[in-house]
C-alpha cells in the first residue's frame, strides 16, 4: 500500500472532522472536545464550529440545551465543552498552585452555600461574600475576590456549571466519588486523554502532538508525568507517516489515504479554533500560508482583521472573512491567500449558498 502523500493527509484532515451533520450531542461525543470563546463576530467560536456538525443548528443552541446534555464546561487543552465523562478522567483536578490556609476556608464557606442553595448565580456569592473584598485581576486592575474564588473551585472541580443566564455561569456544587489514584489507573487516565487529542486534531505532525500533550497540562496538571510516559507508549503505536523531515501521526484504525476523503464542492466558513484550522503549524504545511487569529492584535497591525474566519472550499483553505453586523445580515468581506478569489463558477454558487446558510444560523429561532 503506498503510504499517504501531503495531499492525502489534507483531505484527510478535512473529511475525518466535516461528518455528516447529526444531533448536538452526538456531535460533540464525535467531536470529543469544542473550545470556547466569548467573541461573538458573529458568533462565538463554539457556535460557529457547532454549525457545520449539527442539523439545523442556531448560534446560542449550545447554551440553550446545555442543561440537558451530558457535556460539561471545562477545561481540557484549553476551555469549552466536552462530554461528561471525558471531562471526569481530569477531576479530582489537583492544580500546581494550592490554596493557603485562610483561601481553602473562604472557599469551604462558598461551598457550603452552594450547596444549601442549590444552582447559584455568582451575584449570589457576591452578596453573601461582600466581605472577601477584591484581588488582582489576571489582566490588571483588580476582581472581585468572590468571583475568582468560583473559577477556582470550578476549576479544581467543586463546583460544576448548569447553565448560564446571559451568558453568566450558574453554579452547583459537584459530589465526585473516589477515584482509583494507582499508578496503573492514572496512567490508564492520561492515556486517554492523549488518544482523545490525536482523535480531535489528527493527522498531527510530531511537534504539534508533543504541543497538545503539554497543553493538557491544563486540564490535568497532576498528570503531567503520567502523561508524558502516555505519550512515549503510544507514539510507536500511532499510524505515522515521515513527509519532508516532518512525521505525521494519526489513529492507528483509521486510513489517511483513502477515496473517501474525496473532498465535496462546498465552501464553509470556519470558526478560528475549528479543528481544521487549529494548529497553525498544520495549517501552514497543509496550506502553504500563514493563518493569525487577530482579535487581541492592535488594529494596525492586523493583516487578515479583527476575526478572520477561514474560507475553506473543497480541501483548500483559499482565504478568509470578516463578517460585520449589517441591516440586512452581516456584512462579509473576504480576502484571499493568492490575492483574489477563484473564478470558478461553482465557487461562486458554493459561496452564496454558504452565505445563506449563515444568515440562517444567525436568525433567531
Amino acid at each position: 500500500m503506498k503510504s499517504p502523500t501531503l495531499d492525502d493527509l489534507r483531505r484527510y484532515a478535512v473529511a475525518r472532522t466535516l461528518f455528516a451533520p447529526t444531533t448536538l450531542g452526538r456531535a460533540i461525543e464525535r467531536l470529543g472536545f469544542v473550545q470556547a470563546d466569548p467573541i461573538r463576530a458573529p458568533a462565538r467560536a463554539q457556535d460557529l464550529t457547532l454549525r457545520h456538525r449539527v442539523a439545523d443548528y442556531r448560534a446560542g443552541d449550545l447554551e440553550q440545551r446545555y442543561p440537558r446534555l451530558a457535556v460539561e464546561e471545562d477545561c481540557f487543552v484549553n476551555y469549552g465543552f466536552l462530554p461528561r465523562r471525558h471531562a471526569e478522567l481530569m477531576h479530582p483536578r489537583e492544580p500546581k498552585r494550592r490554596w493557603d490556609a485562610a483561601t481553602r476556608r473562604r472557599a469551604d464557606e462558598v461551598l457550603a452555600f452552594v450547596r444549601e442553595r442549590g444552582p447559584t448565580h455568582p451575584k449570589e456569592v457576591l452578596a453573601e461574600f461582600s466581605h472577601h473584598g477584591r484581588v488582582k485581576g489576571y489582566w490588571g486592575g483588580t476582581l472581585n475576590a468572590s468571583t475568582q474564588l468560583l473559577d477556582a473551585m470550578h476549576y479544581r472541580g467543586l463546583l460544576r456549571v448548569v447553565r448560564r443566564e446571559s451568558g453568566t455561569r450558574v453554579y452547583a456544587a459537584v459530589e465526585r466519588a473516589p477515584v482509583d489514584d494507582s499508578p496503573t489507573a492514572r496512567l490508564a487516565r492520561a492515556r486517554t486523554l492523549v488518544e482523545l487529542v490525536v482523535a480531535k486534531y489528527a493527522p498531527l505532525p510530531a511537534p504539534s502532538l508533543t504541543y497538545l500533550a503539554r497543553l493538557l497540562g491544563y486540564g490535568a496538571p497532576h498528570l503531567a508525568d503520567e502523561t508524558r510516559a502516555a505519550l512515549a507508549q503510544m507514539k510507536p503505536q500511532l499510524a505515522s507517516v515521515a513527509i519532508d523531515g516532518i512525521t505525521w501521526y494519526w489513529p492507528a484504525d483509521e486510513r489517511a489515504r483513502s477515496a473517501r476523503h474525496e473532498p465535496d464542492d462546498a465552501v464553509r466558513l470556519l470558526a478560528p479554533f475549528d479543528p481544521i484550522v487549529w494548529d497553525r503549524r498544520r495549517f501552514e504545511l497543509l496550506w502553504g500560508w500563514t493563518y493569525k487569529f487577530e482579535a487581541y492584535t492592535p488594529a494596525p497591525q492586523r493583516k487578515l482583521g479583527y476575526y478572520a474566519l477561514p474560507l475553506l472550499w473543497r480541501d483548500q483553505v483559499i482565504g478568509w472573512a470578516n463578517a460585520t453586523p449589517g441591516k440586512v445580515g452581516p456584512k462579509i468581506e473576504f480576502g484571499y491567500a493568492n490575492g483574489r478569489a477563484p473564478r470558478d463558477a461553482g465557487f461562486r454558487r458554493e459561496l452564496d449558498a454558504e452565505l445563506a446558510r449563515l444568515r440562517a444560523f444567525l436568525a433567531a429561532r
